[in-house]
C-alpha cells in the first residue's frame, strides 16, 4: 500500500479529527482559518498575558493604544515567558534581560549586547483582529485569508451578547453535538422549546452548502428549524431559549481547542431590541453574571462520579443548559472513542460534517484543491415561533451599531483564564 493510500485510510477513522497540535493534519487545517482566541475585555491596553490555544503556548499583548498582538510564548534568548515582560508602545520587552521585540516579532534592542545582533533575531508573530468583542488570530502559513465578517451582527439596533465557556473534553464532541437535534428532547427536555419527537430522524436532513452543512428539521405541521454549520468549526443557529424576553436566540458559535482534551466555545448572540426592553435585558444580563456562582464543570464531575444528579442542581446558581451538555459530552470521555459507534437516522448531521472533514482533510494532506467555503446573506437560521410569529433572523439595519455586552458569568471568566496560565 502506498503512503498516500495509508493516509487516506487513516482519515476514515473519525477519531483522527480530535488532534489540534501544529504537526497534526487536523491542527494544520484548523490553522488555515481565522479563529477566536480571547475576549477583548480580558486584557487592558499596555498589558500582556499567556495564551494557550490549539495545543500551543503563545503570548498575547495589547499595545498602549489598544491594538492586539500575538507572538511566540517565550523569549528566544533564555526562554523566559514574554507575558511577564513590559509593553512599550506596540512592542514587548522581555522581563529577564530586556530584549525588545516589535509588533512583527523583530528584535530591536538587546541592552547587554548593545544590540549588535538584534537584526538576526526574530520571533514569530501572528495576524490578529478584534471584532465584536472577540480577538481573532490566524496561525496558518503564508498570507492570512480575508477576515470574515458577519454583517447581521454588525448593523442593527439592539445588543450583541458575547459569551464563552470552557469544556473539558475534545472540541469535536461539542461540534458534533450541535448537529444532533435528537438530543434536545432528552438532555434539554425541560426547555420550553423541547417537545416529544423533536429531532426525529425521519424528519431531519443535512445537505452540503457553500459554507458547510444546512441542517433541517421539519415538524409534523410543516414548520422548519434550519441551522447552518460553517467549515471547519462554526455554527449559525437559533439557540435554545434561556430568557423570557428573547426566546430563540440568533447565535454564532466557534469551538476552538485549547488542547486535545479541552476547548472553549466562543459565541456571539444577536438580540434586536431597543428602548426600554433593551435597557431591561441589558441590566438583567449583568445581574445574571453574578448570580451564577457554581461551576458547571465542577458539578458535572460530581454527576459523572455518581455523587449527585442533575435534578439536584439549583438553576438559579448554575447555567443549566451548559451543564446538561457537559454531562452528555464528558460522559463520552475526555476524547470520545468513536470506533464502536452505532449511528442511526437521527445522526444525519453528524455523518454530514464527518464526510466534509474526511474529504477536506484528505485533499489537504495531498495538496489537492480545497473547497472555498463562503457564506452570503441567504445562509441564515430559521425556526418556528414559540408564541406567535417566528423570530426574524438575519438582515441588517444600516445606521445602527449594537451595544456589546459581556454576559459570561464571573466564575466562568476565571476558569477560562486559568487555562492559559503556563
Amino acid at each position: 500500500m502506498h503512503q498516500s493510500d495509508e493516509a487516506r485510510d487513516r482519515l476514515r477513522d473519525p477519531n483522527e479529527f480530535v488532534q489540534s497540535g501544529p504537526e497534526t493534519l487536523p491542527g494544520r487545517y484548523l490553522r488555515s482559518f481565522w479563529q477566536p482566541v480571547y475576549h477583548v475585555a480580558d486584557l487592558e491596553p499596555g498589558r500582556a498575558a499567556p495564551l494557550r490555544i490549539l495545543s500551543e503556548n503563545f503570548t498575547i499583548y495589547r499595545g498602549e493604544e489598544g491594538k492586539f498582538h500575538l507572538t511566540e510564548a517565550r523569549c528566544p534568548h533564555r526562554g523566559t515567558l514574554l507575558s511577564t515582560g513590559w509593553v512599550e508602545g506596540d512592542c514587548i520587552r522581555c522581563f529577564y534581560h530586556g530584549w525588545k521585540f516589535d509588533d512583527e516579532g523583530q528584535c530591536i534592542e538587546q541592552p547587554a549586547e548593545d544590540s549588535d545582533f538584534a537584526h538576526k533575531v526574530k520571533i514569530r508573530s501572528y495576524p490578529t483582529r478584534d471584532y465584536l468583542g472577540l480577538v481573532f488570530a490566524y496561525f496558518g502559513e503564508g498570507e492570512a485569508p480575508e477576515f470574515p465578517t458577519y454583517p447581521e451582527f454588525d448593523h442593527f439596533d439592539g445588543l450583541i451578547e458575547i459569551d464563552s465557556y470552557r469544556r473539558d473534553c475534545n472540541y469535536f464532541q461539542n461540534l458534533e453535538n450541535a448537529l444532533d437535534m435528537s438530543h434536545v428532547g432528552f438532555v434539554h427536555g425541560n426547555n420550553q422549546a423541547a417537545f416529544s419527537g423533536i429531532g426525529h430522524g425521519k424528519r431531519l436532513t443535512a445537505e452540503e452548502s457553500d459554507w458547510g452543512v444546512a441542517y433541517q428539521f421539519e415538524r409534523e405541521d410543516g414548520q422548519l428549524r434550519i441551522n447552518h454549520f460553517g467549515m471547519p468549526n462554526i455554527y449559525y443557529m437559533t439557540a435554545l431559549p434561556t430568557d423570557p424576553d428573547i426566546g430563540w436566540q440568533e447565535s454564532m458559535f466557534w469551538w476552538v481547542p485549547v488542547d486535545d482534551e479541552c476547548h472553549i466555545q466562543f459565541s456571539i448572540h444577536r438580540v434586536p431590541v431597543h428602548g426600554e426592553a433593551k435597557t431591561r435585558i441589558h441590566d438583567r444580563r449583568i445581574e445574571r453574571r453574578g448570580q451564577i456562582d457554581q461551576s458547571h464543570r465542577e458539578i458535572c464531575e460530581k454527576i459523572l462520579k455518581g455523587h449527585m444528579r442533575i435534578e439536584d442542581v439549583d438553576p438559579a446558581r448554575c447555567d443549566l443548559v451548559r451543564l446538561q451538555d457537559d454531562v452528555a459530552q464528558l460522559g463520552q470521555g475526555r476524547i470520545a472513542d468513536r470506533s464502536g459507534e452505532r449511528l442511526g437516522r437521527g445522526d444525519v448531521g453528524v455523518i454530514a460534517i464527518r464526510k466534509l472533514w474526511y474529504r477536506e482533510l484528505s485533499a489537504f494532506a495531498h495538496g489537492d484543491t480545497l473547497k472555498k467555503w463562503s457564506r452570503d446573506h441567504t445562509i441564515v437560521p430559521q425556526v418556528w415561533g414559540l408564541e406567535g410569529d417566528p423570530p426574524n433572523t438575519g438582515g441588517t439595519v444600516e445606521g445602527f451599531e449594537p451595544d456589546i455586552v459581556d454576559v459570561r458569568p464571573y466564575i466562568e471568566v476565571e476558569e477560562q483564564l486559568e487555562l492559559h496560565r503556563i
